[in-house]
């Protein structure tokens, strides 16, 4: 088995980031983190990748943060180590190309925040999901941020202060995922979502992530005025020409990215 913690792998416009810690769940450590703040940011520059998979090998996607290294530190230390590992969930939402969870396994802890901040999640039938930090006396407050958008403050709540572990359906009944699958099939299924994204204009699918984030933030109002630029933007460019004449002459469009 490859030896790297994180590994990077591309294919048709799909850029995906493996984690490969399978001996610990592929829990967080710093070498760990850094690696994956660095493949995002790696992904995102790479004008050939439409799309972004997330993924764990072995029996987890991510049991979250290693408590064997996070421990016995000075509150001055975890300031100087934590920022690594919230940088993940920042900068997920702020790239400008869809990011899609592949989970398998555990997703606990600062791994189920993972899975909320993607903008996709598929799991298969067997994923199990928690914000467990409450059950070692700390509290997923992290993860609580993502986790909220997705979930609702109830339901939210309900995981974060219980540490309770929810399945793949109750993930995908209260909104965490978007599909439930077969475990032989969560590759093939993730596949076909990312290919399905990378078949689109991907600069309307950048305009696209970045307006909808953006404008979760605004005020109503504010944000229809915001959209109603970002639309503008979108009918002037070449995409968009090229969208419609292979529309009118019933052919697969040649994006132009811009």
């Amino acid at each position: 088995m490859n030896s790297q913690k994180v590994i990077v792998e591309r294919e048709d416009h799909i850029g995906k980031i493996i984690l490969n810690r399978p001996e610990a769940l592929n829990a967080l450590n710093l070498q760990m983190a850094k690696g994956i703040n660095d493949a995002l940011s790696e992904l995102e520059a790479d004008r050939d990748v439409h799309v972004v998979i997330i993924k764990g090998t072995g029996r987890a996607f991510c049991a979250g943060v290693d408590i064997k290294e996070f421990s016995n530190k000075t509150a001055l230390e975890y300031r100087s180590q934590f920022p690594a590992l919230d940088r993940i969930i920042r900068t997920i939402p702020a790239m400008t190309k869809p990011v899609i969870a592949q989970v398998n396994g555990y997703a606990t802890a600062a791994g189920c925040g993972i899975v909320a901040a993607c903008d996709l999640a598929v799991a298969s039938d067997d994923a199990s999901f928690g914000t467990t930090a409450i059950n070692v006396g700390l509290f997923c407050t992290g993860p609580s941020v993502p986790l909220s958008r997705c979930v609702g403050r109830k339901k939210a709540l309900e995981m974060l202060l219980t540490g309770d572990l929810v399945d793949a359906r109750e993930a995908y009944r209260v909104g965490l995922v978007n599909k439930v699958v077969p475990g032989n099939e969560l590759e093939s299924a993730t596949m076909e979502l990312a290919r399905k994204l990378a078949a689109k204009s991907p600069f309307a699918l950048q305009m696209g992530k970045q307006s909808f984030y953006t404008m979760s933030d605004l005020e109503y109002n504010k944000a229809l005025d915001y959209l109603a630029e970002i639309t503008i933007l979108l009918a002037i460019s070449e995409d968009y020409r090229e969208g419609v004449a292979a529309f009118s002459e019933k052919r697969a469009p040649q994006w132009k990215g811009c």
